[in-house]
């Protein structure tokens, strides 16, 4: 199982939010990266320089994708049949696999466009 992470979970991890944290030192305990892709990394950090400390110290032991061609192609198809409008959060669904966990602020969302991609993919408030 890998959890991924849309942007309320690096959202959280920046605030400090103890429950995503306990989550982090889990994963990496277990020889496991959470996982992410650079546009939710743009969501979520808004700092300059020396800004946003919790969020970059995080970073370093997540697998962050590309959101490419072939991702963007994939995500924009999803929010075609699911009818979406958000090309982060559909990249964040086509991250996952079957039997995965998705962190996010915006569950709702995320839940149409898992049950539109037939992955079987928890989702999981951040």
């Amino acid at each position: 199982m890998t959890i991924v992470l849309g942007a309320g979970a690096l959202v959280a991890i920046e605030r400090g939010d103890p429950r995503v944290w306990a989550i982090l030192r889990r994963e990496l305990a277990a020889g496991r990266a959470p996982l992410t892709h650079g546009g939710v990394i743009g969501q979520a950090r808004r700092g300059g320089r020396g800004r946003q400390a919790r969020l970059a110290s995080a970073l370093g032991g997540m697998d962050v994708r590309a959101l490419d061609g072939e991702l963007g192609r994939l995500a924009g198809a999803l929010l075609g049949q699911a009818r979406g409008s958000d090309v982060i959060d559909a990249a964040v669904v086509l991250l996952a696999e079957d039997g995965d966990e998705i962190f996010t602020a915006d569950a709702g969302d995320l839940r149409d466009l898992v049950a539109a991609s037939g992955r079987i993919v928890d989702v999981t408030v951040a």
